[in-house]
């Protein structure tokens, strides 16, 4: 929207941020809301951004209602900093929930036929990642018609999906109508990868991300990336990363909904062999903080009052040096709108964008 609006010769004069507005009617309707004041150019020289009970002077406010140069994050199908690897979702199943079972259900199948064992594979979506839970889905690609044709249970589930998607408006989905054992999209990577889940609570500090192994198939709902290092995991569970998240992802409700275009447009820093090592040895410690409370849900562990002290410290030694090797002060006085401000700097230098 700003992008047209700016080369109109308008530039935004002040700005309160995202913020919760209710009122006093029945029912207590609640909404997000932004304030934005924008005039033509030059009529205003003083901008100001108001945050709570603090005034921000600028001299110029972005569309993202930031102190910084005016940059437009464009959608991007490879990450913009070369050498790091491409993100995907997961897979979609387009099965009107035909071919995913619950624990029970797959109990019921397996008891029964124990060689359905292994085409029925643990299932995650961003929920099941962050709040734990079982749910399974029949993985039939590769296997032999002839090994599933007698098992009643599956083929009465294979019917109804090729039934609903025969029934599809989308043409895409009528064809798969042919294919109701496999899902309509496949994308499930075959060695390890790290997951990164679409939608997750505003409240949490960091996104909950991880590794998970192959066998392990992941839905639509989360995005994840092949074979990505240590290294990796540990700049994109940063401080660094989430306050680039947090202005550039959008959003379902207040919740951060993230997309590919938050990780591809995000700038990485140039790190030497043995500054890759160091992180690589802080964000193992996030891990190993998080594996010694076994029976609890990322969802636990991520609440701001339940984060046990020893993970909260990983994290914030993982935050240091991160935002050293960015070359960022570590200090108080160093905002989420600093850093997000001289990322973008950086965005720029990547694109050859300019800003008026």
């Amino acid at each position: 929207m700003w992008k047209p609006i700016f080369e109109k010769g308008f530039e935004i004069t002040f700005a309160y941020p995202s913020f919760l507005w209710s009122n006093e009617a029945k029912g207590k309707a609640a909404v997000y809301c932004v304030i934005v004041g924008f005039a033509r150019i030059g009529i205003t020289q003083t901008k100001r951004i108001f945050i709570r009970d603090v005034i921000i002077d600028a001299d110029n406010i972005n569309g993202y209602l930031l102190s910084a140069p005016n940059v437009f994050i464009q959608s991007r199908g490879k990450p913009l900093t070369v050498g790091m690897p491409e993100m995907s979702k997961g897979s979609q199943p387009t099965c009107g929930g035909n071919l995913i079972l619950s624990a029970e259900e797959r109990d019921e199948i397996v008891s029964e036929y124990p060689q359905a064992d292994s085409w029925i594979k643990q299932y995650m979506m961003g929920d099941e990642f962050i709040n734990g839970g079982l749910r399974y889905c029949l993985w039939l690609k590769g296997v032999m018609p002839k090994d599933y044709r007698s098992i009643k249970p599956i083929m009465q589930r294979l019917e109804r999906v090729a039934e609903g998607r025969s029934k599809s408006p989308t043409a895409s989905v009528q064809r798969d109508a042919e294919t109701p054992m496999l899902f309509t999209q496949i994308r499930q990577p075959d060695t390890d990868f790290l997951v990164i889940p679409r939608v997750s609570s505003e409240r949490r500090r960091y996104i909950p991300m991880g590794f998970l192994t192959p066998e392990i198939i992941v839905g639509d709902k989360i995005q994840f990336i092949p074979e990505a290092t240590l290294y990796q995991f540990g700049i994109l569970t940063s401080n660094v990363h989430m306050a680039w998240m947090r202005v550039v992802a959008g959003r379902l409700k207040s919740d951060y909904s993230y997309s590919p275009a938050v990780y591809n447009n995000f700038p990485w820093p140039a790190a030497t062999e043995k500054q890759q090592v160091e992180i690589e040895k802080l964000a193992q410690a996030v891990l190993d903080a998080r594996a010694s409370y076994p029976t609890s849900s990322l969802a636990d562990l991520y609440d701001p009052l339940t984060m046990p002290p020893d993970l909260l410290k990983a994290h914030r030694a993982l935050d240091s040096a991160v935002q050293k090797l960015y070359g960022f002060p570590v200090s108080k006085d160093f905002t989420e709108a600093h850093c997000v401000a001289a990322l973008m700097g950086r965005y720029q230098k990547l694109t050859g964008e300019t800003s008026r």
